[in-house]
C-alpha cells in the first residue's frame, strides 16, 4: 500500500491531477425530488437547497444497517447448512461401498462441501447486488460520490463475508467443540460434529481456499469475456437476419461500435471489487495457503490481456472521468491489511501446530531447560500430543464394531486420541493437563507479540517510505520554482513598462522605487 501511494502520486502528476479538487457536486435528482419541500441555506454558495432532517437520516441508516445485519445472518445460515452437510455426509461416505471413497471419506466430504459452498456463494452474490442497491437508494444519499461510497461499502461487506465465512469457520471453529471420546458433542443428539483431519485443520483450510480461489477466478474470467462475446454474437446474428450480410459490411465504423455491448452500469466497480476480494484472499490466510499469491499473479497476467481485448473489441468506448485516487477502496485495502495481520496470527497460533511443537521442544521434550530446539528435541512429540482413553468408557452409540484382537491378538483396552487430557484413572478423568494450559498461554502470548511486532514494522515502513518519490518531489519543486520565476519576471516587466510610460508622459512620483 505504501508503494501504491508512490505510484498513485506519479500517475496523478503525469495526468496533472495533483492539485485537482472535485468541484461542488450537484445534488442527486432523487434526493432533490424527495426533499424539495424542506430547504435550508447552503453555507458555501448561500443558495437554498433541499435538506434531509437528522431524524429521517438516522432512521434510514438504522433500517439499512438492519438489512445488512440480516443478510450477514443469511450468510451465517448458509455456512451452518454446509456444516450440517459435512456432519451428515462424513458418516455416509465412511460407510460407502466404494473403498476409494470409504478410505478418503474426509477428503471427499471437504471437496464436495467446498463445491456446494461455491455454488451458494455465486447465487448469493446475485442477491446481494440487488439488496445493496435497494438499501443504498433507501438511505437517499445527497450526492453521487456519497451514493457510490455507500454502495461500494455494502457490496464489499456482503461479498467479503459471503466469500470468507466458511473459510473462517474451517480455520478457527472446525474441530474445536467436538468433545472427546466418551463425551462427544452431537447435532440434534444424533450426528457427531466434524473433526479436523488427523494431520490438522490446515489441510482442510488449504483445500477450501484452493478450490474456491481457482473456481472463482475461472468463473470471473469467463463472465468478463464469454458473456460479452455471446451477446455480440447474438447481436451480429440479428443484424444479419435484418439487413443481410452485404448491408451489414457497409455499416460505418461508428455504427459498428454502437452495436457492441455497453459498459456495465457501475463502470469499473466490478473490476475494483474483484481485485479487492482477491487481495483479501491472498493476504488474510496466506499462512495456510502460500500458493494464493502465485495463483493471483497468474490470474492477473491473464486478466490484463482479457480486459484489454474486452475493452478494445467487445465493449463500446467508455466515457472517461477525472479521479485523483481510488477513493474509498484505499480505506478498504487498509482495513483488509489490518485484518490479515490478526487472522494470520491466529492461524499460526491456533490452527497450525507451531506453538504446541515449540512448547514441547522447550518445556517437555528431551531438550527441556537447555534453551535449544532442534530436530532431536522433537523426539516423542507425537506421543506427548496424544491422550489415553479407556475403551470401556465409550458411549453405546460409539462402541467399535470389533475389540481389536485381529490386530494385536488380544482385546484392546486403551486407544489414543489427539488432545491434552488426563488418563482415565487420574483423580479427574479426562480433565485438561498442565501442558494444555501451557500451550494455551503460549498461543495467546504469540498472538499479542506477533500483532504488535507486525504493526510496529508496518508503521516503521510507512514512516521510512515517503509518499512522493524523490525525483517526483524534485520535479514538483522545480515546476513551482519556474512558475514563481515566471511570475516574478512578468511582474517586473509590467512595472518597467509602467515606469517608462510615466517617464514618457512626464509624470513622476516621489515615492517611486529606484
Amino acid at each position: 500500500l505504501e508503494f501504491w501511494k508512490r505510484r498513485r502520486a506519479v500517475i496523478a502528476y503525469d495526468w496533472d491531477l495533483i492539485d485537482w479538487e472535485e468541484e461542488e457536486e450537484e445534488i442527486r435528482p432523487q434526493f432533490e425530488a424527495k426533499y424539495s419541500k424542506k430547504e435550508r441555506m447552503n453555507p458555501i454558495s448561500g443558495k437554498p437547497e433541499p435538506y434531509q432532517a437528522f431524524a429521517d437520516k438516522c432512521s434510514r441508516l438504522i433500517v439499512s444497517a438492519s438489512g445488512i445485519f440480516f443478510m450477514i445472518c443469511v450468510v451465517i445460515a448458509a455456512v451452518f447448512g454446509i456444516v450440517i452437510y459435512r456432519v451428515v455426509t462424513v458418516s455416509t461416505f465412511a460407510a460407502f461401498k466404494w473403498a476409494l471413497i470409504r478410505n478418503n471419506s474426509q477428503v471427499a466430504t471437504t471437496g464436495t462441501a467446498v463445491c456446494i459452498n461455491f455454488c451458494i456463494i455465486m447465487l448469493l452474490n446475485v442477491l446481494y447486488e440487488k439488496v445493496a442497491l435497494f438499501l443504498t437508494n433507501l438511505e437517499q444519499p445527497r450526492t453521487e460520490s456519497e451514493w457510490e461510497n455507500s454502495f461500494t461499502l455494502k457490496m464489499f461487506l456482503f461479498q467479503f463475508v459471503n466469500l470468507n465465512s466458511s473459510t473462517f469457520y474451517i480455520a478457527f471453529f472446525l474441530g474445536r467443540f467436538t468433545g472427546h471420546p466418551g463425551a462427544y458433542l452431537r447435532l440434534i443428539n444424533r450426528w457427531r460434529l466434524e473433526e479436523c483431519h488427523p494431520s490438522g485443520c490446515l489441510i482442510d483450510l488449504c483445500m477450501q481456499m484452493g478450490i474456491i480461489m481457482v473456481l472463482k477466478q475461472t468463473w470471473n474470467n469467463f463472465m468478463e469475456l464469454g458473456y460479452p462475446l455471446i451477446q455480440n454474437w447474438w447481436t451480429r446474428r440479428k443484424l444479419r437476419q435484418e439487413y443481410g450480410t452485404q448491408r451489414k459490411t457497409s455499416f460505418p465504423q461508428w455504427e459498428k461500435d454502437y452495436n457492441l455491448q455497453p459498459m456495465n452500469a457501475y463502470g469499473l466497480f466490478d473490476e475494483y471489487l474483484e481485485m479487492i476480494l482477491q487481495f483479501g484472499f491472498t493476504t488474510i490466510f496466506v499462512a495456510a495457503f502460500p500458493l494464493a499469491p502465485l495463483l493471483a499473479l497468474l490470474n492477473n497476467i491473464i486478466e490484463i490481456r482479457l480486459d484489454a481485448y474486452k475493452f478494445v473489441t467487445q465493449w463500446r468506448r467508455p466515457l472517461a472521468s477525472r479521479a485523483k485516487d481510488i477513493g474509498i477502496w484505499y480505506g478498504i485495502l487498509e482495513g483488509i491489511g489490518i485484518l490479515s495481520v490478526i487472522t494470520n496470527a491466529f492461524v499460526i497460533a491456533v490452527t497450525s501446530d507451531f506453538i504446541p511443537r515449540l512448547v514441547y521442544a522447550y518445556k517437555y521434550g528431551p531438550c527441556a531447560g537447555q534453551g535449544e530446539a532442534g530436530q532431536k528435541c522433537m523426539v516423542g512429540y507425537v506421543n506427548a500430543s496424544l491422550s489415553v482413553f479407556l475403551v470401556s468408557d465409550f458411549e453405546n452409540r460409539s462402541e467399535p464394531t470389533s475389540n481389536g484382537s485381529e490386530f494385536s491378538g488380544s482385546p484392546l483396552k486403551y486407544c489414543r486420541y489427539r488432545d491434552y487430557r488426563d488418563p482415565p484413572h487420574s483423580p479427574v478423568p479426562y480433565g485438561y493437563t498442565l501442558q494444555f494450559w501451557h500451550v494455551l498461554a503460549a498461543r495467546l502470548a504469540f498472538i499479542i507479540v506477533f500483532e504488535h511486532l507486525v504493526f510496529c514494522i508496518k508503521h516503521l515502513i510507512s514512516y521510512l517510505i515517503p509518499d512522493l518519490p524523490k525525483d517526483l518531489r524534485d520535479r514538483m519543486r522545480r515546476e513551482k520554482y519556474l512558475i514563481q520565476e515566471m511570475m516574478y519576471e512578468a511582474e517586473l516587466e509590467r512595472l518597467q513598462k509602467e515606469r517608462k510610460e510615466r517617464k514618457k508622459n512626464g509624470k513622476s512620483y516621489h515615492n517611486e522605487w529606484p
